[in-house]
């Protein structure tokens, strides 16, 4: 009820993303596939299931397999459950905490992260300390954060951090990769 696992895929978005990543229109994709406009619309939107023979088409016109069409698909489903994952040792390790490709991606960090690791992200994201505290370096300064405190970074910005105190918890939201949300920003 709610969790990710009993819910069916949407193909639909990954048809699109895939067909407008090769800049092709439903038109070609149709010609390439033998299926109709409309059924591609469908599918694209979530309105029509393929079988499996029609996925294979779709798959083999935009030069993939449907497996990876399933793969990069969505849960059909607005509401997703990500449960705890038991802690087995204080070894320092991320999860995500928002499944499939959406445009926003959260991920948690517990422990001691390697801080000579630099991080860029295309767009802007969030990072909340949730306990325990660390130190960001991001434009040449230093910002120290405890737990509760915030630090928001625009896309682009280069940065680094590490955990100041064991057992420190991070969560860094953002706004998915692959989403054009920032446009050029002269500095």
């Amino acid at each position: 009820m709610g969790d990710h696992k009993d819910q069916p895929l949407r193909v639909g978005a990954a048809v699109r993303r895939r067909r407008r990543s090769l800049q092709l229109t439903l038109a070609v994709v149709a010609e390439r596939s033998g299926l109709s406009v409309p059924f591609l619309s469908q599918i694209e939107n979530d309105r029509a299931r393929p079988s499996r023979t029609s996925l294979e088409k779709v798959a083999d016109a935009l030069r993939t397999t449907a497996v990876e069409l399933l793969a990069a698909a969505d849960p059909a489903c607005s509401v997703d459950v990500v449960r705890a994952e038991p802690v087995e040792s204080a070894a320092p390790r991320a999860r995500s905490l928002v499944r499939g490709h959406h445009q926003m991606h959260a991920s948690e960090f517990t422990g001691d992260q390697d801080a000579g690791r630099e991080f860029q992200y295309r767009n802007d994201q969030l990072m909340y300390v949730a306990d325990g505290a660390v130190e960001v370096e991001a434009e040449g300064r230093a910002y120290r954060l405890g737990r509760g405190d915030t630090l928001y970074l625009t896309g682009g910005v280069r940065h680094r951090w590490r955990a100041t105190v064991s057992d420190t918890r991070v969560v860094v939201v953002a706004v998915s990769e692959h989403i054009e949300a920032v446009g050029d920003r002269t500095r």
